[in-house]
């Protein structure tokens, strides 16, 4: 049963990033009261165009800072996640990933707040996740489902692309920069899941009750290998480039190389991560009567845009 709209102040942690700002305007359409803490305000002004949007200076590891946020709010998103870490050894994703979620479990008891959305990911195990990053999903997932009184609902999407993704765009950039592009794990099979579909899964579970510590796996239409995601992105740049596929010995080395350069673009995690097929056992998004939209049909409007791509754009519009 959909239950009509009661929490109407909703504390967004990842607010800023990709997935985020797409469901902070479907929050703001909602009619819902933001809060997003970042440590870098400056830098994400542009969400202030959102009507009814609070942005605020704030480190969420910090325990005080966190039950203050939450204070007074109905209930708490959780969106925070990195893709690589600064050493090797595990410990960033396991801050960035655990720590974080036991740190949020004890603000949710300390200020009352029971709702808890969670983005986790696609094939995150605690024990049996071939990355650090799966695995730290993973753990958190168990601690989220062993914490009493949490009405949790967990997300686990394949890879995600949309405007401002770091997928469909980098390798974009990459085909633009690059007369042969060397790919790692190419015949690694995924199915891309749209931004816009992620969001409207994380309202359509927000007041319904149904929902309540249910985990659903989020998946686009089309499974495509790597290969093929990237020579699809070529066909919509209109680019003639080698894309040639790495023996496992030379994506190692490749993966090894990416660690040490700028950004760390690609890492031996990633590999590890890429080595379990991003494929949904059962497709939640039909269980929350969400169509999923193919990235056949959405990608080419951003690849080679004529249009703003971020969420906020029509607010800003107004704005001036």
């Amino acid at each position: 049963m959909t239950v009509k709209p009661r929490s109407r102040s909703i504390c967004v942690l990842g607010g800023t990033g990709f997935v985020g700002q797409a469901l902070v305007g479907e929050l703001v359409r909602a009619g819902y009261r933001v809060t997003i803490p970042t440590r870098r305000r400056s830098q994400h002004r542009d969400l202030l165009v959102f009507p009814g949007v609070e942005l605020i200076g704030a480190d969420v590891h910090d325990e005080r800072v966190l039950a203050a946020l939450l204070r007074g709010t109905d209930a708490v998103v959780n969106l925070v996640g990195i893709l690589n870490e600064r050493g090797r050894d595990g410990s960033g994703f396991k801050h960035a990933h655990v720590d974080l979620v036991e740190k949020l479990l004890r603000a949710c008891r300390e200020t009352g707040v029971r709702r808890l959305l969670h983005m986790s990911a696609l094939k995150a195990n605690a024990e049996r996740g071939p990355s650090h990053y799966l695995r730290t999903k993973g753990q958190a997932e168990q601690l989220i489902r062993n914490e009493a009184g949490i009405r949790y609902t967990i997300f686990k999407p394949s890879v995600i692309f949309g405007p401002g993704d770091s997928f469909t765009n980098r390798f974009a950039k990459l085909l633009k920069l690059l007369p042969v592009l060397p790919l790692a794990c190419a015949d690694s099979r995924m199915t891309p899941v749209y931004v816009g579909d992620v969001a409207r899964a994380f309202m359509v579970a927000l007041e319904n009750s149904h929902t309540y510590g249910q985990t659903y796996e989020l998946c686009g239409p089309d499974i495509y290998t790597l290969e093929e995601v990237v020579r699809f992105v070529q066909r919509q740049l209109g680019l003639r480039r080698a894309v040639v596929p790495l023996p496992k010995s030379l994506g190692r080395l490749q993966a090894r190389i990416g660690e040490f350069l700028p950004g760390k673009p690609f890492s031996l995690d990633n590999l590890a991560s890429l080595s379990v097929a991003g494929i949904c056992s059962e497709n939640g998004l039909a269980a929350l009567g969400i169509e999923p939209q193919a990235m056949s049909a959405i990608a080419p409007r951003y690849l080679a845009p004529r249009r703003p791509t971020r969420p906020s754009t029509r607010y800003r519009a107004r704005a001036f």
